[in-house]
């Protein structure tokens, strides 16, 4: 796997890959096998980062206890108590290979704040570049419904998006998405390559673990968040991380054919100047579609898995932590013609708000829905009214489309009291102006069109 570009690859590990189901014990030969992989990628001289769930699976263990407990103290205690069983036997297993690691305990809160999103970025980046791994895990000692990922899957989406990776590789009990439970239907198709996951037609019934509930559905999730920032997602079979070589190998490789084909002049059209232009815009496409067109021969077969194909403009750095960092608190309604200048890189004005959803205070985040506006001349009194609206009229009309999310400038009281109106009348309404804006541009960032990507809602139980 040598070769010029070092690669970033982050791997997921979820509880049911790290501890026995039944008896709560390390899964040691398990372990030990994505340490002696992981290891040899950092041989190779590409970057490498854990993202290990199965804090409380070993906490049980710890404890002598058969079941994870409801009683969300007992939880944390046992997080706490795994979690460090936890580290010490990853520290083990890489300390026989003399690979140190480190250990990063995250919650939502910890990346809200874009300070503090901005630290453990660098943090992640100096230990990469120190040639260590980086342990990642959700801090449920501490997190509890407002403040968690949701699961793993998505931290791991979130934390590959952060660090740039190259790859994001989600692995489970099975060797990838199919169009039908393979138990139950023999005749079941592999799904090996997703170039639209909006188009995904896959079966999602497996569930997660009895210690965990990532199922396959959070990881479809996890690779909607990953792909939108230019991350190649995988999803393969844990019991067996050599595959994760060689599935980078052999899309690496594909790459490579791809451009050595691509790069090559093409033949000058009859009328034209005579110049060769390089077909590159097929480098673009993603691989499953441009090695049909040229009917490439694979470099080598690689093991089952499902490829997810990054985005060709992947949504990064600030505007992914706008998208994914934040928990909105409310919503804010505007029209098409506020849509449309936002996409020009204009910033939200109040004469663009059509109504306000919710209870947030400035400098929070808030989800933006583009809505039909009903006319002025149109209003009249209904009992189909908005809940925010509390003056017995409803402003707009139709499901709305939720296009992204945005930093407000005032908090929901005051865009209630200036929404409609020019920046000229908010100092007249509100007795102060502090900016002409509802939302600056550069606090704005909106979903791709093809695929929005949604954070996962709260309150979903995580596995650790």
């Amino acid at each position: 796997m040598k070769g010029p570009k070092s690669l970033t690859i982050v791997i997921k590990l979820g509880t049911s890959s790290i501890v026995d189901e039944r008896t709560h014990e390390p899964l040691i030969d398990i372990l030990s096998l994505i340490v002696k992989t992981a290891v040899q990628l950092h041989k190779d001289g590409h970057k490498v980062i854990i993202v290990s769930s199965g804090a409380i699976g070993v906490g049980l263990r710890r404890m002598d206890l058969e079941k994870r407990p409801k009683y969300l103290p007992r939880i944390q205690a046992l997080a706490a108590i795994g979690q460090c069983r936890l580290i010490s036997l990853w520290d083990s297993l890489f300390g026989h290979l003399r690979q140190p690691i480190a250990q990063i305990l995250l919650t939502r809160n910890d990346i809200a704040d874009r300070t503090q999103y901005l630290n453990a970025q660098n943090t992640i980046a100096e230990l990469l570049d120190m040639g260590v791994i980086p342990i990642v895990n959700e801090n449920d000692t501490i997190a509890v419904t407002e403040i968690k990922f949701g699961d793993n899957d998505t931290l791991s989406a979130i934390t590959a998006a952060m660090v740039h990776a190259d790859y994001l590789f989600l692995m489970t009990d099975v060797d990838c998405l199919y169009d039908k439970n393979p138990r139950a239907h023999p005749d079941a198709k592999a799904i090996e390559v997703v170039e639209d996951i909006s188009m995904l037609e896959a079966d999602v019934s497996s569930a997660g673990s009895a210690l965990g509930t990532g199922g396959m559905s959070t990881k479809i999730v996890a690779a909607r968040l990953a792909t939108s920032a230019g991350v190649t997602t995988v999803i393969t079979r844990s019991s067996n991380p050599g595959n994760i070589a060689n599935i980078v190998t052999y899309i690496q490789s594909l790459k490579t054919s791809v451009r050595s084909i691509t790069s090559q002049p093409s033949s000058p059209k009859p009328g034209s100047s005579g110049k060769t232009s390089s077909a590159t815009t097929l480098v673009d496409e993603p691989i499953s579609r441009a090695t049909a067109s040229l009917k490439l021969e694979p470099v080598l077969v690689a093991p089952l898995h499902t490829r997810f194909i990054p985005s060709p403009q992947p949504i990064r750095d600030r505007y992914f932590w706008l998208l994914h960092g934040l928990a909105p608190h409310g919503t804010v309604y505007i029209d098409a013609g506020a849509h449309r200048a936002l996409e020009n890189k204009a910033g939200l004005l109040p004469v663009g708000v059509v109504d306000v959803e919710g209870t947030f205070a400035q400098q929070e985040a808030v989800r933006l829905v583009v809505v039909d506006r009903i006319p002025r001349s149109s209003l009249s009194p209904t009992t189909n009214t908005h809940p925010a609206n509390g003056n017995g009229v409803k402003l707009w009309e139709g499901p709305g489309l939720e296009v992204g999310r945005a930093l407000v400038n005032y908090s929901a009281a005051e865009i209630m009291r200036i929404k409609g109106v020019r920046s000229g009348e908010i100092e007249g309404l509100l007795g102060y102006a502090e900016s002409e804006y509802v939302a600056l541009r550069e606090n704005i960032s909106f979903f791709r069109r093809e695929s929005r990507p949604a954070t996962p809602s709260f309150g979903v139980t995580v596995e650790t």
